[in-house]
């Protein structure tokens, strides 16, 4: 792909965009940002809090605990970390410095004073408000579509910022994603100067090699990753390939206090498209260029399928993110558009059907069967065999497979969604 052509640029700005450091599931740590920067907006320690949050964030923040808290759970805990020991100016690290005696600070503010969630009135899928009160003070701060997007400030009634944008899904992000296509993605991958994106690329493998690592030493959440290990063995890069990517997942469902670089405004599917990769290309002896440059396929390959799906849906996010994967792994090899290609729609024919039902431990398991997918669906072609158009969602062409994944996660599965949802409130 030529420097001057309009999409060479507008790969190297999403990828800037997507690549980002966050320690923590995404959600509440998008509610903590906002609370550190009500109470900023505030100027003072509230009294009162309330948050109001959509159905998708409520699914998402019910199960995961929130680093930094002394294992505290819930949308009200993570308001309360970033209202009483977070710093706003790093973003989604919010509360990636939180000493001991802030610790005791928050569990105090828990028990004393009053903190209310109620559903957000509104049809965005992604949308909280973080309201602040103190005497006749009070301020908040809405973010909306996605985890740092905010589109309203207000204090004492006045508006000091409002994004006119903010109802309108095509300007939620800086740079369209709807130019993109698999076999851009691979011209660009082969032809890309990697200084303009290295030092992200290095970070997303220096954070999540890390976590997953500890993921592997420590006790978090299922442990699925040593399971896998203990069962078949390490030397299997299959295997270890899985392990790594899932027991980063469980250590930050845990709370493990690692930042991780998310994709997608996700830290598993940063997980799921990144380590697998890594691990394959320290197997096959990979050169630092080569192995960014299958990083670049998988993180652009998860990207585009999820621009017509959302941040947040009733479709994992795991899968599209192990069938990228699929696709920078089958890069290491030597594969080019034709055999990501394949890759992409034999891993989507097996296991689009996984659905999300909130951040939590088992989403470990289903990274571990999406990355398992991505493999498979390589050597499913490299051994000449594929699945066709007409096989269910399949149809000829990558690129419109993917639209119907698409459809399938943004349309299809709407009412699934909404019945997860009632399910895991009790309703």
């Amino acid at each position: 792909m030529d420097k001057s052509d309009n999409r060479y640029s507008a790969y190297i700005n999403i990828l800037h965009e997507e690549l980002m450091p966050a320690m923590g599931c995404t959600e509440p740590i998008a509610i903590a940002y906002a609370g550190a920067m009500a109470r900023k907006i505030l100027g003072q320690l509230p009294e009162r809090v309330l948050v109001e949050a959509s159905d998708n964030i409520i699914k998402n923040v019910k199960s995961v605990v929130v680093p930094n808290t002394g294992n505290l759970k819930g949308i009200e805990a993570a308001a309360v970390a970033g209202i009483v020991a977070g710093d706003a100016d790093k973003v989604l690290e919010v509360i990636s410095q939180v000493s001991d005696d802030n610790k005791v600070a928050i569990a105090d503010y828990m028990k004393t004073k009053e903190v209310k969630v109620k559903p957000a009135n509104s049809d965005v899928i992604f949308d909280l408000t973080v309201h602040v009160f103190k005497n006749d003070d009070c301020a908040s701060v809405q973010i909306s579509h996605y985890h740092t997007n905010i589109v309203k400030i207000t204090k004492n009634g006045e508006t000091t910022l409002y994004n006119h944008h903010c109802d309108d899904l095509n300007t939620k992000h800086k740079t369209d994603r709807t130019i993109m296509s698999v076999k851009d993605i691979v011209d660009f991958a082969d032809s890309v100067d990697l200084s303009l994106i290295k030092d992200a690329l290095k970070r997303q493998i220096q954070y999540n090699t890390a976590i997953a690592s500890e993921g592997i030493k420590g006790n978090w959440g299922a442990n699925v990753g040593s399971v896998l290990l203990k069962t078949w063995g390490e030397n299997d890069i299959k295997v270890r390939a899985k392990a790594f990517a899932a027991a980063g997942s469980d250590a930050r469902m845990s709370g493990c206090e690692l930042p991780v670089m998310i994709v997608s405004g996700s830290g598993n599917q940063g997980l799921a498209t990144s380590v697998p990769v890594i691990e394959y290309a320290k197997e096959l002896k990979a050169d630092e260029d080569t192995m960014l440059r299958a990083l670049l396929v998988s993180n652009l390959v998860t990207i585009h399928q999820k621009t017509s799906i959302g941040r947040l849906s009733a479709f994992c996010g795991a899968v599209s993110a192990g069938v990228g994967a699929g696709a920078g792994i089958t890069y290491l090899y030597g594969g080019k558009y034709k055999e990501i290609a394949h890759t992409i729609v034999n891993a989507l024919a097996i296991v689009s059907g996984i659905v999300c039902d909130g951040a939590k431990p088992s989403c470990a398991g289903k990274i571990a069967s999406a990355v398992e997918a991505g493999i498979l669906g390589y050597h499913m072609y490299k051994n000449g065999q594929q699945f066709y158009g007409g096989d269910g969602i399949v149809v000829k062409g990558v690129e419109n497979t993917i639209k119907n994944i698409g459809r399938l996660g943004s349309v299809g599965m709407r009412e699934t969604d909404k019945e997860i949802i009632r399910m895991m409130l009790g309703e």
